[in-house]
C-alpha cells in the first residue's frame, strides 16, 4: 500500500526536473515507506516528458507521467494526479525547485494531528511586486472567504487522500484546497516552509490576469461556502 503519493504538475520546466526528482527521491528515502511520484505534463512545448521519461525508462517502478495534449491549467494538472493517486495522504508542490522537498519531512509530523498541513512561504524570494500582490490578495482571499490562510499560493501541501477525493475540481480552485478541504471536515494547519529563488525557467503566472480569474473563483468559493449542507445524525433507526 502506497502511503504518500507525490504529485508534480509541470509545464516546461525541462532544467529544474532532474534536480527536483533528486531532491523527492532523497526525501523518500528518509520517509522510508512506500511512497510514488506523478509527473503531470500540462502540455509543455519543450523536453520536459522527455526528461520525465528517462525515469520510466530507467524502471524506476514508483514513478509515473500523465502527458496532457495541451495547456489545461494547475487545477486540471493537479485532478489529474488526484485521480490517478494511490497514496494515504498526497503532496503536492512545484516544479520551478521554489519548493524545497527538505520541508516535508518536518511537515508530516502534523499529520498526527491534521488532515492537511499546507506551506508558508515565510521569507519569500520574489520581487517587491510580486510580493505585495500576493500580500494583497491574500488578505482579500481571506477576508471575502471568511479564512486565515496566510500564503494560499504555496503548492507544498501534504492532504489526507479521504477528504481530497471528495474535492470537485473547478479551473483555479487550487488556490483554494485548504478551504475546501475544510468544507469537507478535514482539520487544517499552515507551517512556515523555505521559499527559494527561482533560477531557471520563467514564472507561468501574470499579475493582472491571475487577479481578474481569481476574483471569479473566490465568488465561487464564497458561494460554496454559503450552500454548503452540513448536518449532524443523532438517531439513524431501520
Amino acid at each position: 500500500m502506497v502511503e504518500y503519493s507525490f504529485v508534480i504538475p509541470v509545464y516546461n520546466e525541462q532544467d529544474n526536473i532532474f534536480p527536483l526528482h533528486k531532491e523527492i527521491n532523497a526525501v523518500i528515502q528518509q520517509i522510508n515507506q512506500p511512497c510514488e511520484i506523478i509527473w503531470v505534463d500540462d502540455g509543455s512545448t519543450d523536453k520536459s516528458a522527455e526528461v520525465i521519461r528517462t525515469f520510466l525508462d530507467k524502471e524506476e517502478k514508483n514513478c509515473r507521467l500523465i502527458l496532457f495534449d495541451r495547456n489545461y491549467g494547475q487545477s486540471a494538472a493537479l485532478n489529474a494526479g488526484f485521480q490517478k493517486a494511490n497514496g494515504r495522504y498526497v503532496i503536492t508542490l512545484d516544479s520551478d525547485l521554489q519548493n524545497d522537498p527538505a520541508d516535508i519531512l518536518s511537515m508530516i509530523p502534523y499529520l498526527e494531528q491534521y488532515d492537511m498541513v499546507t506551506g508558508w512561504r515565510k521569507k519569500r524570494h520574489d520581487n517587491v511586486w510580486k510580493k505585495f500582490s500576493s500580500k494583497f490578495a491574500n488578505a482579500v482571499r481571506n477576508r471575502l472567504s471568511r479564512e486565515d490562510i496566510r500564503d494560499t499560493g504555496c503548492s507544498l501541501k501534504i492532504m489526507n487522500a479521504k477528504h481530497l477525493q471528495n474535492i470537485k475540481m473547478f479551473n483555479g480552485m487550487h488556490r483554494f484546497l485548504p478551504t475546501l478541504m475544510k468544507m469537507e471536515g478535514a482539520q487544517v494547519v499552515e507551517v512556515p516552509v523555505t521559499h527559494r529563488p527561482r533560477f531557471k525557467g520563467t514564472s507561468k503566472y501574470g499579475t493582472w490576469d491571475r487577479a481578474f480569474s481569481g476574483l471569479q473563483d473566490l465568488m465561487a468559493v464564497r458561494w460554496m461556502q454559503d450552500r454548503c449542507i452540513k448536518y449532524n445524525v443523532i438517531e439513524d433507526e431501520e
